[in-house]
């Protein structure tokens, strides 16, 4: 799957690069705005992010199935 980026004109989606899909072919659309986020909330959202990223490369990391046998235990 490409992503491409379309905008609206008119109440029509206008895609402005070519593509190679055929006639008669489905896309599907997903809008990506909306999210309700302000921009003090999107700020401390890409500093979480960093910070996992940061977390990742430095190896500070726990794996998926072995942090949640250790939570299932405790229960």
């Amino acid at each position: 799957m490409h992503a491409r980026k379309v905008r609206v004109e008119n109440g029509r989606i206008k895609l402005d690069e070519p593509t190679n899909l055929p006639d008669g072919a489905e896309v599907e659309l997903v809008i990506l705005s909306g999210d309700e986020l302000d921009d003090a909330e999107r700020a401390r959202l890409h500093a979480s992010l960093e910070r996992a990223l940061d977390d990742e490369d430095a190896r500070r990391v726990v794996d998926t199935d072995e942090f949640l046998a250790e939570v299932r235990a405790d229960s």
